[in-house]
């Protein structure tokens, strides 16, 4: 089992819990990127190495998401066949729940390992908030109900490490984007249930309020615009269509038509990045059998609130909410789906130790030789 410690600017807190992680077991292998802490911090560094920890550094600070990559790939490297577990530095994850994710990692064979929080007691209310919407939102597009999609504190088997190496995001978005991904990729999410802790209001935190939750929630939030447009494409073709044929089927019909071809397109090139992967053909016509159920979902609904003498535009209002989830959840889940042919030959790779499974990205990570973004360094004690 190996624990990864992503950390930018950390403070003694790294120490403390690397030292705790030697006492619970001195064998533990322990690896530690600095995310481009800078020299300022080299001391807090150097005290992680000194206790046995294999240092991971690069100049320039590019986000957790990377620090994770940079990781995985030098695990894959020089521990092929070991599962991972990923904790946090500032001091939220203790030593024995760690201990506890990776012993239900070992337990699990196709699923991520998550150390879930209860959120009891005193906790930050913008913690508290970002995590209430985020699992809203992630049930919103998923059906799966998870209680901390933020946690940091997660496990992962050894044959999940390619497929977490071509998941997309740079920064706190990624790990939103591996639990998004999980099912489409054949992994199932198992949770743990952990302490809540957060210190001095979870100061030593580096989220960005504004514009990390931006790039978390920017799959939902596009999702949202593009179905928004369509709507208001819809609601005006439905309000002409209503006026020129006195008809609630055809306008229903006609309004649906238009702006779910409108949608597609913008779904399949713009919201959906990797929608682009799939076949045009495949997708188009899970799209009209998902536009057909929904329209008749629809009429249904319109019919029923008319019939009981609701008007004609909060009836569509109240139909048109009432769907989003359900178009959402589709379209992520299995129209517009990440090519994973690619993973699943680079995860028998990963359980046969063959050592080329490394994306040339990160290969500098583990070679000590300078990179795209900046140059990198490795230590090994």
């Amino acid at each position: 089992m190996i624990v990864l410690i992503p950390a930018y600017e950390p403070d003694h807190q790294l120490i403390t819990l690397v030292q705790s992680l030697r006492d619970a077991d001195p064998w533990l292998t322990i690896v530690v990127v600095d995310d481009g802490s800078g020299p300022d911090y080299q001391d807090t560094f150097d005290d992680a190495a000194g206790l046995g920890c294999h240092l991971l550094s690069y100049a320039v600070n590019a986000g957790k998401g990377h620090a994770l990559k940079s990781g995985f790939a030098f695990i894959a490297e020089r521990f092929p066949g070991h599962d991972v577990v990923c904790a946090d530095s500032d001091g939220q994850h203790g030593v024995a729940d760690i201990l506890a994710v990776a012993d239900r990692v070992r337990g699990v064979t196709a699923s991520m390992v998550l150390g879930c929080r209860n959120f009891t007691g005193d906790v930050p209310a913008r913690s508290r908030f970002g995590n209430t919407v985020t699992r809203c939102l992630f049930r919103l597009a998923t059906g799966q109900r998870i209680t901390d999609t933020q946690t940091g504190l997660r496990g992962y088997r050894a044959g999940m490490l390619p497929w977490l190496l071509t998941v997309r995001g740079q920064r706190y978005e990624y790990e939103l984007n591996l639990l998004l991904e999980a099912k489409q990729a054949g992994y199932g999410i198992e949770s743990v249930e952990i302490a809540t802790v957060y210190l001095d209001e979870n100061s030593g935190s580096h989220f960005r309020p504004v514009a990390d939750s931006i790039r978390i929630y920017a799959p939902l939030l596009k999702f949202l615009g593009s179905s928004l447009s369509a709507f208001v494409v819809d609601l005006v073709m439905f309000l002409v269509l209503s006026a020129l044929t006195d008809s609630l089927l055809l306008a229903v019909a006609g309004a649906r038509l238009v702006s779910a071809s409108v949608n597609f397109m913008v779904n399949r090139r713009l919201v959906f990045d990797h929608g682009k992967d799939s076949s045009l053909r495949a997708a188009a016509t899970g799209y009209v059998a998902l536009v057909v159920v929904l329209l008749s979902a629809n009429y249904a609904a319109m019919w029923a609130l008319t019939s009981l003498a609701v008007p004609d535009l909060p009836a569509k209002l109240v139909t048109e909410v009432t769907l989003l989830g359900v178009s959402y959840a589709v379209q992520q889940r299995f129209l517009f789906v990440r090519k994973a042919r690619a993973a699943t030959t680079e995860a028998a790779a990963v359980e046969t130790h063959i050592p080329t499974l490394v994306p040339a990205q990160f290969q500098h990570s583990i070679t000590g030789k300078s990179g795209a973004q900046s140059p990198k360094r490795f230590r090994s004690n």
